[in-house]
């Protein structure tokens, strides 16, 4: 699996850099924007953006802000023209651009994709939440396709009316199994409490924390990254997915072991993924161990 460090910080993206696990960056413009506002007029944001691309061992995600297909692809042509020559560009184009029901706008993130692609720009389709969408994005002509994994399972615990930093916190792991056994007994009490299939299969009230409980049959951020995966595998599609909106170590481990491409991690969940208190024990211990005889031979002469 792939790792890029999901920041704006040049301090942590060279931090990353160092220590041989990073192959490219994601950012957004808030994130960029935050980083300049901090050095108080020393950099401007074109330059600042330029040494990101400069540092990074791999492509850097720059986004657009156009909501139409024709802006998209001027902001996409721009963005690739100015900072490619520095480094590997990706221009990030959302999967539907729409900001409200039936504003003719939905399929224009998928005609920007497409003409980008067309013209050997590689693209990385973001705000992606459902495979249905990245089906879609990668016959566009996707290279990448970011499904985002943390909003997912934030969007799904607010389905069930649990409320962040009340039932939860943003980097909370989400136990999907526990809430699958929870499922599970509410639909084993309507069978118990029921007399015929039909009775059951139509009690919409019996069957609410099911539905709740899940995103069209999507249970988890991971989920989602595994039915992507399924999909692509299905047909030999060559776009790569790019697990995002990682919350934490736990989510990063579940999306490798489903095989993704790249995982775009948070610096702080990188430093999450090193810790564990058994290696510092151990280390403690082989410090208190030391055989003075075998120290001596590191010993300089």
């Amino acid at each position: 699996m792939k790792i890029f460090v999901d920041t704006a910080e040049i301090e942590e993206i060279k931090t990353a850099i160092s220590w041989g696990i990073v192959d490219g960056v994601t950012t957004n413009p808030s994130l960029i924007k935050k980083a300049v506002d901090k050095r108080q007029g020393k950099i401007t944001m074109e330059e600042y953006i330029k040494e990101i691309v400069k540092i990074s061992p791999g492509p850097v995600s720059l986004e657009v802000l156009g909501g139409n297909c024709d802006k998209m692809v001027k902001e996409g042509r721009l963005l690739y023209e100015k900072f490619s020559k520095y480094g590997k560009v990706a221009i990030k184009i959302p999967v539907n651009p729409s900001t409200q029901e039936n504003d003719g706008l939905e399929f224009d993130g998928l005609k920007a994709i497409r003409r980008l692609s067309s013209e050997g720009i590689p693209i990385n389709v973001t705000l992606v939440m459902s495979p249905e969408q990245a089906l879609l994005a990668a016959k566009a002509g996707a290279t990448y396709v970011s499904p985002f994994a943390g909003r997912v399972d934030d969007y799904i615990r607010s389905k069930m009316g649990m409320k962040i930093g009340k039932d939860f916190q943003k980097d909370s792991y989400f136990d999907t199994e526990r809430i699958q056994i929870i499922a599970e007994r509410k639909i084993d009490d309507l069978i118990n409490n029921s007399k015929s299939v039909a009775e059951i299969y139509n009690d919409a009230e019996g069957w609410k924390f099911w539905e709740l409980a899940q995103d069209n049959g999507v249970w988890s951020g991971v989920d989602l990254v595994a039915k992507i995966l399924q999909i692509y595998r299905n047909y030999g599609i060559k776009t790569e997915v790019i697990a995002a909106s990682i919350r934490n170590p736990r989510q990063a481990r579940e999306v490798a072991e489903l095989g993704v491409h790249i995982a775009t991690l948070p610096f702080e969940v990188i430093q999450g993924m090193i810790s564990h208190y058994k290696t510092t024990e151990g280390m403690r211990n082989f410090a208190s161990d030391i055989v003075p005889s075998y120290s001596a031979l590191f010993d300089q002469k």
